[in-house]
C-alpha cells in the first residue's frame, strides 16, 4: 500500500496523549497498519505488568494500552517494534510486528467496551493515523491477522462505531447484493485475510462483520454455523468491502 506522507514525518518517542509506562520488550520497527487486541486479564495494572516484564508466556508488549476508564498508556515508542502480533499475516505483510502499531484494550473478551474507552480508542487512532500517515482503513483486529490462534478484540468490539468515526473497513448499509458468480474467497484474499486455513479466516470475518463469536475449537451455536460455512448476507458484505477497496487510490499496492 502506498502511504501518504504525514505532515509530521518524525514520530515523537512519547505521545503526549498517553502516560509513559516504558517496556523493554521491543526492537526496531516501522508501521503501516494498526492492530487492536484485548487483554483478557483483570484490569489495566495487571496488563501493564505482563506487557512490561518477562512472563510465563514469554515476553510480549504493545505500543499502547487503553484502560476501561479511557486512560491511555504508552509502553513502546512508535518508532520501535513492539512484540504483540506473533505469527501473523495480512495481505502481503508477513511480519506484522515490524509493520504495525499494537494497541491493547483492557477488556475480558466477554464484556462490552465502555463508551469512554471507545472514545479514547478513536482519539488515539485519529492521532496516530494523522501523524504516521497510516491509511485509516487499515485498522485490524488480532484475529484478522492470526485467525487460527486469536479471537481478539472479540465479537463485542464496536467496529461499526469506529467506522462511523472514519476507521476500519466496514460495509455500506444495506450492501448491494453480490452478483451471480461472485467469489467470496477471492474477496477475502483481496481484503487481506490469510486463506491457508479457510475456515479460520471465515470465522475471523464473521466475528468482525457479523458479531458472531465463533470458535473453531468448540461447538458452534446451532443457529449460527459460523466459521464452518458462509452465512446469508456474507457474500453481499464481502462484495461491498471489495468494491470499497477497489475504489481507493493505490489500493492495488496493498
Amino acid at each position: 500500500m502506498a502511504l501518504a506522507v504525514a505532515a509530521c514525518t518524525t514520530a515523537p518517542a512519547r505521545n503526549p496523549l498517553a502516560e509513559w509506562r516504558p517496556s523493554s520488550n521491543f526492537d526496531e520497527r516501522r508501521a503501516r497498519v494498526i492492530v487492536l487486541h484485548h487483554t483478557e486479564v483483570k484490569g489495566a495494572e495487571a496488563a501493564l505488568e505482563i506487557l512490561q516484564t518477562r512472563n510465563s508466556g514469554g515476553r510480549v508488549s504493545a505500543h499502547y494500552l487503553i484502560g476501561a476508564d479511557g486512560r491511555i498508556y504508552q509502553l513502546v515508542a512508535e518508532s520501535e517494534r513492539a512484540w504483540h502480533a506473533g505469527a501473523s499475516r495480512w495481505g502481503g505483510i508477513g511480519d506484522l510486528n515490524s509493520d504495525s502499531i499494537g494497541i491493547e484494550i483492557d477488556n475480558d473478551g466477554a464484556s462490552p467496551f465502555p463508551d469512554v474507552q471507545v472514545e479514547a480508542i478513536i482519539v488515539l487512532l485519529e492521532d496516530i493515523t494523522t501523524r504516521l500517515g497510516i491509511p485509516r482503513h487499515l485498522i485490524l483486529g488480532h484475529a484478522d491477522i492470526a485467525p487460527t490462534r486469536k479471537r481478539d478484540p472479540s465479537a463485542h468490539f464496536p467496529w461499526q462505531r469506529l467506522a462511523e468515526a472514519g476507521f476500519g473497513l466496514w460495509p455500506r448499509m444495506p450492501p448491494a447484493p453480490a452478483s451471480d458468480g461472485f467469489d467470496p474467497w477471492l474477496a477475502m484474499r483481496l481484503i487481506g485475510y490469510d486463506l491457508r486455513d479457510p475456515d479460520a479466516a471465515r470465522c475471523a470475518f464473521q466475528r468482525r462483520y457479523r458479531g458472531i463469536e465463533c470458535r473453531l475449537d468448540a461447538d458452534m451455536p446451532d443457529d449460527a454455523g459460523a466459521g464452518s460455512q458462509w452465512l446469508p448476507g456474507d457474500a453481499d458484505i464481502l462484495h461491498d468491502l471489495q468494491q470499497q477497496l477497489m475504489e481507493m487510490p493505490d489500493a492495488a499496492d496493498g
